[in-house]
């Protein structure tokens, strides 16, 4: 690798412990970044901060925002971080990734339902009974109700990382109301505008189709043959941190966005109230959580909701989208039985490695934990957006302790697993003026209908902006990356 004096990557450190997927440890770039790196190391950091503009630009042009609701003192509305240089993924690890994607939701979905009806895996003892039915994200209200098409996960968010060994794990699944799908487009819609020259020169998989694909997915598990199905995104209102994906993708598919006080239940059917009159709803794509749906079967002070929607759902008059209870499939206790999950539903052994976890709850496991919190990574199980995530080297004495009485006072709540050394990525830091390495992840975002299962090409790569920090979500102070799949060069 030359450096240019004076340019953007004239300060890069390249790390002997990380693996670097732009640039090798002796130095060399990667081939498949060999032009873009060419650009970039051809910039001066006046060049890149004119760049960086520009993309912030096309955010705000297109509304990209999120909210971080502990930050007070800067506002709750943020421009998302967009890193310039792209991530690329081969079509070959492509391949393979799509494949245990597809290998992984299609056997949560068969355990979902297994769990929600006949229970067989429980009474097979390949999933323990008691870990579902003390999960906070099991619902009894689903016990016996089969969706149209039998999807209780019709989206699913799978992150994934490399690790040093160059092999792909999946981190965990997001089964709920999975989010980020709307910065992948944006992210696209920004590169083309910033570096269109840079873009139209590498072939690169296409992103557009997903809004065509979710309503066509959405259409498809509709409760009742119809030849346009009504489908609406139901949002808990402009105030929720997710608020520009509702309105974004509710837009991109031509549907209404609505909210709770939008809609209403008659005899079993839900209708939207419009200004010709009532108009029935088939299915609804709800980005709200399971507490919040109904008041008249979860939380009896929802105002989000719809009161008598689980009745209708019940009825098989609506489709919701994700069925309620998904979550028990988030559960990161959960996670560690996936791979017998899939053996057990599919009869195949899993493409996508999971992490090696720990279940504080097992005695064996629990010991070791309590001895090793410095080498282990602590996680509640029931948690999502890289809250609560404890880093045992990164723990003082005290904070370790304190772990301790943590875990053996509820030990069902917490999981451990090794501390993986994500991937590193060229990311440009304002405050350096120029690029340096930071840890990155990729969330897929896969579709499963009445006969289909689509999966995102490239998904969303998100980068931990702050140094050294292997935690990438958006609420932690992470960004994110557009996703290059190519072709492997002739």
């Amino acid at each position: 690798m030359t450096k240019n004096e004076g340019s953007v990557f004239s300060d890069y450190h390249i790390s002997s412990n990380l693996l670097d997927e732009v640039i090798t440890e002796n130095g060399q770039v990667n081939k498949y970044y060999s032009s873009i790196y060419k650009h970039f190391s051809s910039l001066n950091p006046a060049d890149m901060n004119l760049l960086n503009e520009y993309a912030k630009l096309s955010f705000l042009n297109q509304g990209i925002t999120y909210a971080v609701y502990s930050d007070s003192n800067k506002g709750t509305e943020r421009i998302f971080p967009f890193d310039l240089f792209p991530r690329i993924i081969t079509l070959k690890q492509w391949e393979t990734i799509e494949k245990g994607v597809k290998q992984r939701n299609l056997a949560l979905n068969e355990f979902i339902k297994d769990v929600y009806t006949d229970q067989k895996i429980l009474k097979d003892k390949i999933v323990p009974a008691e870990l579902i039915f003390s999960s906070s994200s099991y619902c009894e209200d689903m016990r016996g109700i089969k969706p149209a098409g039998g999807i209780y996960c019709h989206i699913c968010g799978t992150d994934i990382i490399q690790h040093n060994d160059g092999e792909f794990y999946v981190l965990e699944d997001n089964l709920r109301c999975p989010s980020g799908v709307s910065y992948v487009l944006s992210n696209r819609v920004a590169m083309k505008r910033t570096l269109s020259h840079l873009f139209r020169n590498s072939r690169v998989r296409t992103v557009q189709e997903y809004p065509p694909e979710l309503i066509s997915m959405l259409q498809s598990v509709a409760p009742k043959e119809k030849a346009k199905p009504t489908c609406v995104v139901l949002t808990p209102g402009i105030y929720n941190s997710a608020y520009y994906e509702h309105a974004f993708l509710a837009q991109a598919m031509g549907i209404e966005l609505v909210e709770g006080r939008d809609l209403f239940v008659e005899n079993n059917y839900v209708y939207m109230r419009t200004i010709y009159g009532p108009r029935k709803i088939d299915v609804i794509y709800r980005r709200i959580d399971d507490a919040f749906l109904d008041p008249m079967v979860f939380n009896s002070e929802s105002l989000l909701g719809i009161p008598g929607v689980m009745s209708a759902y019940r009825s098989g008059n609506v489709t919701l989208v994700n069925a309620p209870g998904t979550g028990i499939s988030d559960d990161k206790a959960i996670y560690a039985y996936v791979p017998d999950i899939i053996r057990y539903y599919l009869n195949e052994e899993p493409i996508i490695k999971n992490v090696p976890t720990y279940l504080c709850e097992r005695e064996e496991d629990r010991k070791y934990v309590l001895e090793h919190i410095p080498e282990l990574v602590i996680k509640p199980v029931d948690q999502s957006g890289g809250y609560g995530i404890k880093i045992g080297n990164r723990l003082t004495k005290e904070e370790i302790e304190e772990m301790k009485v943590k875990i053996v006072d509820n030990p069902r709540e917490y999981v451990a697993q090794p501390i993986m050394s994500l991937t590193v990525h060229a990311t440009y830091i304002e405050d350096e003026d120029g690029f340096e390495p930071r840890h990155i992840d990729l969330r897929t975002y896969t579709l499963l209908g009445k006969d289909s299962c689509f999966v995102l090409q490239g998904g969303l790569s998100r980068v931990a902006l702050k140094k050294g920090s292997l935690i990438v979500n958006s609420s932690q102070g992470g960004g994110s990356k557009d996703t290059w799949v190519i072709e492997d060069p002739e």
